[in-house]
């Protein structure tokens, strides 16, 4: 799938992390199952979806198939700043940059520590 968004290299990098050994640690002390609705520029206009699988250590594109923990929507922007670190998740949220279902615990657990550092986006 063809995309036009800065998160997927992110994504991407994110998938090798998985399969490292600290990828594996990641995945087996959290456990749960994300779903980001990305979108361009308008949260819920043309979104692209991704599921991180912490109980898999995978990271696809589409929707998850069950229901996932929690769901976030934001835009691309807003997500590789939280994803980053550069944003506080729970700014985001009070800010409405970042929309969450699900379960707000299993939400808190998603945080800018299991994302690999940023080599060259």
């Amino acid at each position: 799938m063809s995309t036009s968004l800065k998160s997927a290299a992110l994504l991407e990098q994110m998938k090798v992390h998985l399969a490292t050994d600290a990828g594996k640690q990641i995945s087996s002390k959290i456990s749960l199952v994300y779903q980001l609705n990305i979108a361009p520029k308008k949260i819920g206009v043309d979104e692209e979806i991704y599921v991180v699988d912490l109980k898999q250590g995978t990271v696809t594109e589409g929707p998850y198939d069950g229901k996932p923990d929690a769901t976030f929507s934001f835009t691309d922007n807003d997500f590789l700043s939280i994803a980053t670190g550069k944003m506080n998740p729970q700014i985001a949220f009070i800010r409405g940059a970042m929309k969450i279902k699900g379960s707000i615990s299993a939400a808190q657990k998603f945080t800018p520590d299991i994302f690999p550092k940023p080599s060259k986006l």
